[in-house]
């Protein structure tokens, strides 16, 4: 082949490799324009060197990093690892480099530079071996599931909690009832503001929900730790107290709420006053939650027929506060 013919082919083949590199290019922007679309990213790690290549996003960035500002390297993975997670995720890795599991998979935290916790989903797989069948790379792919992990949150949190107050709700008032119950002695109250029709029809449904929120609060602070707080909706709320009924701790707990309802409100529109009836009772070892908060539901009522604003402690004991007046 002459000279001149050899640089034409030269040329032609310079032109094919200029083609097939855009091309290349071509193809990885689509990829990653589809894989950043879903949140997706792709990496392969070469496992001899620790050395990551991120084929469409920079490592880092979805830990709050500029790029460049990380390495893409292994160790720089496994040092943003959550301490909580970090044993379990490398174990699941390891375990797939040596051949335990068919894929590497793990949902787990990493710690995002602003000190907040990013959730990512990781999975991969060895795809090449050496000669003597030791891992070369693994490729695989992570996605951030930080929202994902929020709003399985935030159903919890409504699956379990009063929307208005935040407090238990019966659903979560029901669980807490069985483990306690367990645990050992047990007390239910039931507690029924007084007079809050009043502060609605005078102040606005606004208003009256405002009071509720602030007893949930002040029945918050008052009950001692261990105490499960609920409201079972309007303006009824449950006491769970892991504690026999002969125990100072149910008999001042009560009256300590009772005085929370009875201190006058603050509210946007004015100062507003209720008050309430307090039942209580142990719970046995055959009750459910309905057969004991129907107990001491029974022994509200004993309030409630006797003047309210006071408490009422099993069949017996009933106190009220005095004259039935606000303090």
């Amino acid at each position: 082949m002459s000279e001149k013919a050899l640089e034409h082919q030269i040329q032609i083949l310079k032109k094919h490799n200029a083609r097939l590199a855009r091309l290349a290019r071509d193809a990885r922007s689509k990829l990653s324009a589809a894989l950043d679309g879903t949140g997706l990213c792709l990496w392969q790690l070469d496992v001899p060197t620790g050395k990551l290549i991120i084929y469409n996003r920079r490592w880092g960035s979805m830990l709050g990093y500029q790029p460049k500002e990380l390495s893409a390297q292994f160790e720089i993975w496994r040092e943003h690892l959550h301490p909580d997670d970090k044993q379990s995720v490398l174990d699941a890795f390891y375990d797939h480099l040596h051949g335990k599991t068919p894929f590497y998979e793990a949902l787990h935290r990493m710690q995002h530079k602003n000190g907040t916790v990013t959730w990512v989903l990781d999975r991969g797989r060895v795809t090449e071996w050496d000669e003597q069948g030791n891992p070369l790379k693994v490729t695989g792919t992570h996605i951030d599931m930080t929202k994902e992990k929020q709003y399985e949150e935030q159903l919890a949190l409504l699956a379990n909690h009063d929307p208005l107050t935040g407090l238990a709700n019966r659903h979560a008032l029901i669980t807490h009832f069985a483990q306690l119950k367990a645990q050992g002695p047990l007390c239910i109250a039931f507690i029924d503001l007084d007079d809050f029709k009043t502060v609605n029809d005078t102040f606005g449904h606004r208003s009256g929900d405002e009071l509720l929120i602030q007893l949930s609060q002040r029945l918050r602070d008052t009950c001692p730790p261990g105490v499960v707080v609920g409201r079972l909706g309007g303006d009824e709320f449950v006491l769970l107290l892991p504690f026999p009924l002969t125990s100072l701790l149910v008999s001042s707990t009560a009256q300590q709420c009772l005085n929370a309802a009875l201190t006058p409100f603050e509210l946007d529109n004015g100062q507003a006053q209720v008050g309430a009836s307090v039942g209580i009772d142990e719970v046995q070892e055959q009750d459910d939650f309905v057969n004991a908060l129907r107990r001491a539901d029974r022994s509200m009522y004993q309030i409630k027929h006797t003047g309210k604003n006071g408490v009422a402690i099993g069949q017996t004991l009933i106190s009220h506060s005095r004259s039935g007046t606000h303090p």
